[in-house]
């Protein structure tokens, strides 16, 4: 997909910034809040990991959620790690223009996820942190389609005490789910009611 970001890549080539600032984009960008934030990234199939390393050695902060599973062979059985959302991790950067480039020159990185062409749309700090409190929990996740919210929650004991998502039901079972909206995804687990409390 063509976008405003895409054009950046080709013209950074050549002479990316090197003079003023004029483009609309770059405007945006300029003017953006010089507080990093998080954002989608969407990566080549099946280099999540290649991804998040080459990330993580330019020290751009690098979020890839993995599940593990059980890959099972005639004689044996081994756990996997796989990512919760294939083709995308996320990254925690400044939004600036050299900033969002470096991320973009990083082997197996296709594009930011964007609701404006051409712009990062940033993930909230919330979601983010809800997600990572499930990831450690070790609790087993399910991944859904979004579904309709319903009451928001707060999980008040364990491993992810404060976590804050919406409380759902499937097949008669209560189940914790924190949406990522970007994505269009939410992941779940299974709680008991005197685990939860409105928020």
């Amino acid at each position: 997909m063509t976008s405003t970001l895409d054009s950046l890549i080709d013209r950074e080539k050549n002479t990316f910034f090197r003079g003023a600032a004029s483009s609309e984009y770059e405007q945006k960008i300029l003017h953006a809040d010089p507080l990093p934030s998080w954002y989608a990234v969407h990566v080549k199939s099946r280099h999540e990991s290649v991804a998040a390393g080459g990330l993580q050695e330019k020290r751009i902060e690098a979020f890839l959620p993995v599940v593990k599973k059980t890959n099972q062979w005639k004689d044996r059985k081994k756990l996997i790690e796989y990512p919760l959302f294939p083709g995308y991790l996320f990254v925690r950067v400044i939004p600036s223009p050299d900033r969002f480039l470096a991320v973009l020159k990083t082997r197996g990185v296709l594009t930011f996820i964007s609701l404006e062409p051409g712009i990062p749309t940033a993930v909230t700090s919330d979601e983010i942190l809800a997600l990572q409190i499930l990831m450690k929990s070790g609790r087993e996740i399910n991944i859904y389609p979004h579904l309709k919210e319903g009451t928001p929650v707060r999980i008040k004991s364990g491993p992810l005490r404060n976590a804050e998502g919406i409380l759902g039901t499937r097949e008669h079972e209560h189940f914790f789910q924190v949406n990522i909206s970007i994505l269009g995804r939410s992941v779940g687990i299974t709680l008991s009611a005197d685990e939860i409390e409105p928020i």
